[in-house]
Parts: structure tokens; sequence; C-alpha cells
């Protein structure tokens, strides 16, 4: 029956272990384009900035509004009425209290005012593209992160697995140790290193799989999942044709990358943007020309008059047009408009920068691609002497004709070239990875 439950037990966790969902880096990156804090963030600023573009062309209508006032008045020293007579006698009325009403409709439209609100609408619709390009920026950086994260993922399972098999090869120097200490053809003393190599094979196991569950953490947080779900990554195959394929030119993912970067179009706008101002500055020293329009009535208690013949008698309509011509603004104008200059030039020296800012880091990327992979080439081939040596020194160990520092060194040396090995194929990966995304803008 207990032999039951314990196969029960491990068929049930088999199943869960295998149900648990694995991340690819695609699905990572969408989830993170889907749920991400700051991400949304962003977005929300373009949205606000829609608004903006949508009040300033409504600025280009007329305004209108209605309004009443309705009021009491007093007056205590009154010593006159209105008289009457009836059946023949005169009696007079005083109304000290009295009521007045007035309503009146007002229209005003700014009709010219050197193009000053055709210019905002065009500042805010820059704004908006500006507000969407950044959220591009943010979603791109968020997929920059994630897949350094993920690579980091891949890099730090198979180096793992390096350690563990390293484990399993100190595990069995240890026991042939033993053997020979046995028979007397080694010295305790050997042994104990032979131990301690072992001890240390594992605390590096120990200390890997930390940096893997810690990077699996960075990256989970990343993704905005606060839950208590186990999270894990789906580890790919990947090959010498994937770590050795061509790299592309870099001239040709810099023209590529000019076109499809966000912050270059971004920094583009913000010329535009510039120009704009300037017209809007230099819109101080034009006139201003505005038409206003109303018509309202009143009525008062006072009045003999009934209150649809008041609101009828009191009518009264308006039109007119102003212009308003500036002479002097106190250098006003002139400054706004230096300043608006200043930022042109500004504007254009911040093209340039990021121009150069993108170069670099392609260039960094490109450089790193190719001599990682050259790397590789190498580290593969010194892993495989280095492995060869190893299986003969452990051979040679066994027999008796190999110290136990001889030993040593050579699996240190194995597990260096192994370390070199993947470092570089992980690197090419990655900086592959990010000369794709930068020359199409898909990871």
């Amino acid at each position: 029956m207990k032999k039951r439950l314990v196969v029960l037990s491990m068929l049930m966790l088999t199943l869960t272990i295998s149900a648990q969902k694995k991340w690819t880096m695609q699905e990572c990156i969408d989830y993170a384009m889907a749920n991400n804090i700051t991400l949304q963030k962003s977005k929300l600023q373009k949205q606000s900035a829609t608004e903006d573009l949508k009040g300033s062309k409504a600025a280009l209508l007329p305004t209108l509004n209605a309004s009443t006032n309705q009021s009491v008045g007093y007056q205590p020293w009154k010593d006159s009425g209105v008289s009457t007579v009836t059946n023949g006698m005169v009696n007079t009325k005083v109304d000290k209290t009295y009521y007045n009403g007035s309503y009146a409709v007002n229209a005003q439209w700014t009709v010219w005012n050197g193009n000053r609100n055709t210019n905002t609408i065009k500042l805010n619709k820059i704004t908006e593209d500006e507000a969407e390009l950044q959220s591009k920026e943010t979603a791109n950086s968020i997929q920059e992160r994630i897949a350094q994260l993920y690579t980091q993922i891949l890099y730090l399972d198979e180096n793992v697995k390096v350690n563990e098999q390293m484990l399993e090869t100190a595990k069995k120097n240890e026991e042939r140790g033993q053997e020979m200490v046995n028979v007397g053809k080694m010295s305790k003393a050997d042994l104990a290193q032979l131990s301690a190599q072992r001890a240390t094979d594992e605390y590096n196991i120990v200390e890997t799989r930390s940096q893997l569950l810690n990077y699996k953490l960075q990256l989970k947080q990343l993704l905005e999942i606060t839950d208590e779900t186990e999270f894990d990554v789906a580890i790919p195959q990947i090959t010498d044709t994937m770590v050795l394929k061509e790299v592309p030119t870099l001239q040709g993912v810099y023209e590529q990358a000019l076109l499809n970067r966000p912050e270059i179009e971004r920094s583009k706008l913000a010329i535009k943007s510039s120009d704009v101002n300037l017209s809007v500055a230099k819109a101080g020293w034009l006139p201003t020309v505005s038409m206003t329009g109303s018509f309202g009535t009143s009525t008062n208690s006072l009045s003999s008059n009934g209150w649809g013949k008041q609101m009828k008698t009191n009518f009264d309509a308006m039109a007119g047009v102003s212009v308003s011509v500036p002479i002097y603004d106190g250098r006003s104008t002139k400054t706004s408009v230096n300043k608006a200059k200043i930022q042109q030039l500004s504007a254009q020296l911040d093209l340039l920068d990021q121009q150069k800012t993108l170069y670099s880091t392609i260039q960094e990327y490109w450089l790193n691609a190719q001599t990682n992979q050259q790397k590789y080439k190498a580290a593969c081939a010194t892993v495989e002497s280095e492995q060869q040596s190893f299986d003969l020194l452990q051979e040679q160990f066994r027999l008796g004709l190999k110290n136990i520092v001889e030993l040593m060194t050579g699996k240190d040396n194995l597990l260096s070239a192994q370390q070199n090995q993947l470092q570089s194929k992980y690197q090419t990966i990655y900086n592959q990875q990010m000369l794709k995304f930068y020359e199409t803008g898909e990871m």
C-alpha cells in the first residue's frame, strides 16, 4: 500500500512539473508589452497628448455662453409709489423691495492671432507623435532587457550542467582516491584535496543555481508577475550553425536603424517642434483680430409693464470687431524669438548626438558579435583538446602515473575552457539578436 502511495505521489509530481508553463522569449516580450506598468504609464501620456490636440483644435471655433443674473433690491426711504383709484378713493402703494432679472448670450471668436492657434495644433500633434515614440522607446528598452536576462538564463542553465558534469567527475576521482588510499597508493592528504575539489564543485553548482534563480526572478518582475506561480523559461536548442551564422554589416544595420529607431524619429520631431515654436514666438509681433457678439434683455418688478413685454422691449443685440496691435512689449517677443532659435540649434545637435550614440551602440554589438564568434571557434577547439587531455590524465591517475596536482590542474583547465566556450557562445547569440533588433525592429 505504501509503495502504491509513493508511486502515485511521484506520478502527480511529474505531471505537475510537466504542466508548469515554460516561457519562450517571444512569450515574455508579448506578456510584458501588455502588462508592464512603466509601458502602460507611457501609453497614458500619449492619451493625454491626444486630449491636448483635441482641445487645441476646438480653440479654432467660437466660444458661446449664456448668462443670467437675478437680484433683489431694497429702498428703505422711498416715499412715492403707484397710485390707484378704487370706488372713488385714491390708494398709493409704495414698493420698497424690487426684483431685477437679466438674460444674455455672448459669443467670441478669435479670427486671427498670427497663426498661434494653428501652430498650437501643429505643436500638439508633434507632442502626440513624440509621446507615441516615447512609448515605443520604452517598449524597446523592455525588450532589450528581456533579451539580456533571457540570454543570461540560457547561459547559466548550461553552466549548471557543465558544473554538474564536473561534480560527477570529482566524485569518481574521490572514490578512486579512496580506493588508492585503502591499498596504500595515495596519502590521506591527497585524498583530502580530492574531497575539497568535490566540495568546491558542489558549491559552484549551488552558486550557479542561485544566480540562475535570481535572473529568473528579475525576468518575472519585469513581466509584472506577482503571484506565487513558479516561473521558468523554455530552453531552446542552440546549434553551432546559429552561433556561427554570418554577422550583418555594420553600415547596413546602422542605415536601417536610422529609419526605424523611435529615438531618431523623436529627435527629428523635436526639430520640427522647434521650428513651429519659432513661428509662435514671431506671432507676438503680429496683430490679433477678434469678433464678439451678444444679445440680451432684462426685467424689473417696479415697471408697470408685464414680464413678457419687458423681455421684448428691453431686448438688445450687439456685434463688434476688435483689433489689437502690439507696439512695445518690453522685448518679450524678441526674447522669445531668440530663445526659439537657440532651441532650434539645440534640437539639431540632439539629433546628431542621437545618431552618434546609435552608431556607437550598434558598433559595440557588431564588434562583440564578431569577436565572440571568433572566440567561440577557438574555444570549441580548446575544449576538445582539454577534454582529451583530461581524459588521458584521469586514466593515468587511475594507473598511478599522474599525481593529484596534475589531475586537478587538468580539470581546472577543462573547466576554464568550457566556461570560455559558454560565454563566447551566448555573447555571440545575444549580440546577434541585438543587431537583428536594431536592423528590423523585431526580436
